[in-house]
Order: C-alpha cells, then structure tokens, then sequence
C-alpha cells in the first residue's frame, strides 16, 4: 500500500465507478469495493491491479486480488474470487485507477508546520520549509530555501545544502545532500490512454540509508510502487540520475553525468566512471565497475569491469578497438 506519510487514500471505490472511469467491460461485481491499487507482487483481496504480458500470470495466481484490469484475450487467467476489467491498455486503466485512489499530499502555508518535529540542535538555513508531519533528527543542518515535503523523515547529524528538494523519502543518518539536488520526484512513467499519452501515479518512495553522499544537482526519482533506494555509505558525484525503483548498494561510487535508468539493481562496491548509461532492468553484480562513458544494455557479472557502447568485459573492448584503430589506419595507408 502507498505509504500513508505521503500519499491519501480516497477509496474504497466500487467498481463500476472504475469500469466507467477506465472505460473497461466489467465482468459482475459493480458494487464491489476495492482501497488501493497494486502491483502483481503485493496485490491481494482488497486491492486492483493489472496484466499486460500472460507470462506474469503466475504472479496473478499467487497474488489473488480483489480485481485485475486484463487486455480483452486474457480474461481467462483472472483466479478464482477476482473480478475481471476487460480493456484495451491495462496499464493506462491502472494509471487512472491509481489516480482515483490515492493522491500525493501537499504541504500546508507555514514555513514550519505545525505538527512537524525537529529535534535538538537542528538548523534552519534561511527560507527552509519544513512540511507536515516531518521529523527531522538531532544536529542536521537545512540549507536555505530547502524544503523538505510532507512526511519526510531525515536522521541525524545531515547536511542538506542549500535549494534542495525532499519529498516521499526517508533519509537515514549522516547523509549529506549538496546544492540543488531533488530527492523523490516522480519517476518517469507514461502509458497511451484513452486521448493521447498519460502519467502513470508514481506511488513508491526514497530510502537512502546512512552516511550516503548525493551531489549537487543530483535527481533520484521515487518508485512506482516499490521504493528506490541508496545503500549505505554510497557515495554519489554531481548531475546523477537515478530512476524509479533503482537499488544502488552499500559502498558503491557513482561519478558526474551518470544514468542508470528504472528498476535497475547494483550490488555493493560497484563503480561507475562519469558519463556511464545502464539500460532498465539491468542487474549490475557485486564490485562491478563501469567505464566512462559506457553504455550498458545487459547485466554485468561480480567482480568485472566493462566499457564502450554496447558495453562489454575492457579487455575484449581494448582489443576491438586496437583492431579497428588498426585496419583504419591500413586502409588510410592503401588510399593514399
């Protein structure tokens, strides 16, 4: 369920509402109420949530929710007790649904709300807005003009520098946040509705655990649904992107003008040279390291460091282009 810290519940809604929303076929049931929207992992009896590929069927089974949106030639994988929505784009009905359910929560007009809490010997830079129900620990310093959203929670002993941005994360202690970053904006997620492109609701958080270091101007998107998060003691250079659902772990360096794209999984200790690209989905192992300006579009194993575009192990990537630098400069020698 979307943590309660940052995001409302407005159901339950019945069904019907959400067939006629969505533009589904409902198969029975229009009474019936559902309170959140799920992915297949963490759905059950009183949550909806949708099917676009037949292999994650298994998942449905396991899961038993309350309702699935299916595509119209799927119908049949629906488990027993699960209402069926019939639609063309399940996951545009998803989107729409989640967006009935659930809504971010937004700050209140006090600079430092009311029922936030502040611990001895925190600092408020100039202009810093603290807000709703934000709990903030012993000895942080906030920079001026940071705010920091509703429900955040930051540990002790951080420094969050100056223009930064905080919102639907929990922030362990000793982090240190430098300039301009944005921690929890959504990720990027868009499906074909009904009338053109729509977002999909980014309903997950941040967890950045202690002693992590985020560059100036560094951006790490909250998760669809699960969270993405920073392990321990990882160390992050300015100009970062990191997407929804990433997990970097514990002692890992990301250099300037990184991207690792959405639901991508890092183990501890990895490295990653400045200017380095991961594709989604992407599992990078345990003490891996990333060249500069490498372009990773498959996992990479433990212990081994790869580069170029398509990125491959260095010295296979060494060779090819000593041999290209080689048959260029033959061919160079035949024209002349």
């Amino acid at each position: 369920m979307p943590d309660p810290r940052f995001f409302e519940d407005l159901g339950p809604v019945p069904l019907g509402e959400l067939a006629r929303l969505t533009g589904a076929e409902l198969s029975g049931g229009a009474e019936r109420l559902v309170s959140r929207v799920a992915v297949l992992a963490q759905a059950g009896p009183d949550s909806i949530t949708f099917l676009n590929d037949r292999r994650y069927a298994a998942e449905l089974a396991r899961g038993r929710p309350g309702a699935c949106f299916l595509p119209r030639d799927s119908a049949d994988l629906a488990p027993e007790g699960c209402a069926v929505l019939t639609v063309a784009n399940p996951q545009a009905a998803y989107a729409m649904a989640a967006a009935r359910l659930h809504r971010p929560r937004i700050g209140g007009n006090q600079a430092v709300a009311a029922d936030a809490r502040l611990e001895e010997g925190v600092v408020l830079g100039a202009g810093a807005v603290i807000g709703p129900a934000a709990q903030i620990g012993r000895g942080t310093k906030i920079g001026a003009n940071t705010v920091i959203g509703p429900g955040v929670a930051i540990g002790r002993d951080c420094e969050i520098a100056p223009n930064v941005t905080v919102g639907f994360a929990l922030i362990g202690d000793r982090v240190k946040i430098l300039a301009g970053a944005r921690i929890g904006e959504p990720g990027f997620g868009a499906t074909v509705g009904p009338n053109g492109l729509i977002d999909v609701p980014q309903l997950g958080r941040v967890i950045v655990q202690d002693g992590v270091t985020i560059g100036a101007n560094t951006t790490i998107d909250r998760g669809a649904f699960d969270d993405t998060v920073i392990g321990e003691n990882t160390k992050i250079d300015n100009l970062v992107q990191i997407a929804h659902n990433v997990r970097v772990g514990r002692n890992c360096v990301l250099a300037a003008h990184t991207g690792i794209s959405g639901s991508v999984t890092i183990g501890d200790g990895a490295q990653f040279g400045g200017q380095a690209g991961v594709a989604d989905h992407i599992v990078i192992g345990t003490g891996a390291r990333v060249a500069g300006a490498a372009g990773v579009m498959k996992d990479i194993p433990a212990g081994e460091t790869w580069g170029g575009v398509p990125a491959r192990p260095l010295r296979n990537w060494f060779k090819e282009t000593a041999w290209l630098a080689r048959m260029a400069h033959r061919r160079g020698g035949q024209d002349k």
